[in-house]
């Protein structure tokens, strides 16, 4: 770790020691050096929002296989600009209604489980959520969540869009779903936040038929923490820009970039969108571009290497621990690396699992391991967000703490 003064020290502010992975309360992933050059670079000229946008879209459709792109700022900023799009289509007195457009179409069809706190981005941009399903599959009964006839059903001439929330483990198949609902010419958002790595899933969610992806920029792409990208139709897109650019402007004088926005599919100038709070910066745009660039130019097999030979060593190490029990996971559910997943047994270790961790959280500098399992008596320590010698911390920290 270095020994160096960060801005940090110089604020007061104690560092995080990042066993949790890109978790966005701890600062996501480390932005890319050549991307910070490029947003130092882009602080030094002024340029148009919508031609740098256009240029974004030219390459996240490159890089997904969609239509079109556009970048806001994080994956909730899309989930927003997405259901807004499909809410007001090319329609500007929709535009100016949302979020409370109460006479166009705005109900949201999502399977059940796949509602979570996120989806109070849906609600932002305009939509009335429709939950579909049950929990029948987590209960054991051997059947599944949702069936593809509940979602059908649940759609009706109110019906804006059906959501999806993509992870290992989510029902009904994306591509079954996208085929029901094109059965009702309706879209299919995904929220694909933190599913990269695999790189082929830039472009996978599109090929099952989905008509709007979101992806975090500030994860695994390691670009700006504040970015996000949309990625799909073209239509559903150029009405995510024209709820979202910079709309003071004279009719007379507006030229937007034609490969964004087709000025003859609107009557006008939108008022300022329900987007506009989500907006991006030319700094941003330009460090996003770069990071993307360079993600798809990373040797990911050697990363997911690296992962795994720190996730052995670091099991290895508090295998030597009589009060800890250490399963090693492969990249799976919420993980798209292998973690050490670790039990804690209290009555040899004189301290609980979450005893262990808040003590871990309060240190300076503060050490975060994955809190999902506590009610289990575990915690599990990610790799994708250390260095060696960190990881080596991590456990001399947790070892700190046992009897």
């Amino acid at each position: 770790m270095s020994n160096e003064r960060s801005i940090y020290d110089e604020l007061g502010v104690p560092t995080v020691i990042n066993a949790a992975s890109t978790k966005t309360r701890i600062g996501g992933s480390l932005i890319r050096p050549e991307a910070v050059e490029a947003m130092a670079s882009a602080s030094e000229s002024f340029v148009r929002i919508s031609d740098l946008q256009a240029r974004a879209s030219e390459l996240i459709a490159e890089a997904t296989g969609a239509e079109a792109g556009y970048v806001a700022s994080g994956a909730a900023a899309c989930l927003t600009l997405g259901t807004a799009a499909c809410i007001a289509g090319t329609d500007l007195h929709v535009m100016d209604q949302l979020p409370h457009a109460e006479d166009a179409a705005n109900e949201v069809v999502m399977p059940r489980t796949h509602r979570n706190g996120y989806d109070h981005a849906i609600r932002l941009g305009g939509g009335r959520i429709v939950d579909v399903g049950n929990n029948d599959n987590h209960l054991g009964t051997g059947s599944v969540n949702t069936e593809l006839w509940e979602i059908e059903a649940a759609i009706t001439d109110q019906t804006a869009a059906v959501a999806y929330m993509q992870k290992s483990y989510s029902q009904p198949e994306l591509s079954d779903v996208a085929d029901v609902a094109h059965e009702h010419d309706v879209p299919v958002i995904v929220d694909a936040a933190a599913e990269l790595p695999p790189a082929k899933n830039l472009s996978r969610f599109i090929d099952e038929g989905a008509d709007l992806v979101v992806y975090s920029g500030g994860k695994a792409i390691r670009g700006p923490q504040a970015s996000g990208i949309l990625a799909g139709r073209g239509d559903l897109i150029e009405s995510a820009a024209m709820q979202h650019l910079d709309m003071h402007v004279a009719e007379s004088v507006w030229k937007p970039p034609s490969e964004l926005i087709d000025l003859e599919r609107f009557d006008g100038v939108p008022r300022q969108g329900v987007g506009r709070p989500l907006k991006v910066g030319k700094e941003e745009l330009a460090g996003l571009i770069r990071a993307l660039q360079l993600f798809l130019e990373e040797d990911h097999d050697t990363n997911a290497r690296e992962w795994a030979a720190r996730t052995k060593t670091i099991a290895s190490a508090l295998r030597e621990e009589p009060s800890l029990s250490i399963t090693v996971t492969e990249g799976e559910k919420t993980a798209v690396a292998p973690e050490s997943f670790v039990r804690i047994d209290p009555d040899v270790a004189g301290i609980d699992a979450t005893t262990l961790v808040a003590k871990l959280r309060q240190e300076d500098p503060r050490v975060f391991v994955g809190p999902d399992h506590l009610h289990e008596s575990a915690f599990t320590i990610n790799p994708m967000c250390l260095t060696d010698e960190e990881a080596e911390y991590v456990v001399d920290r947790v070892r700190s703490y046992l009897e």
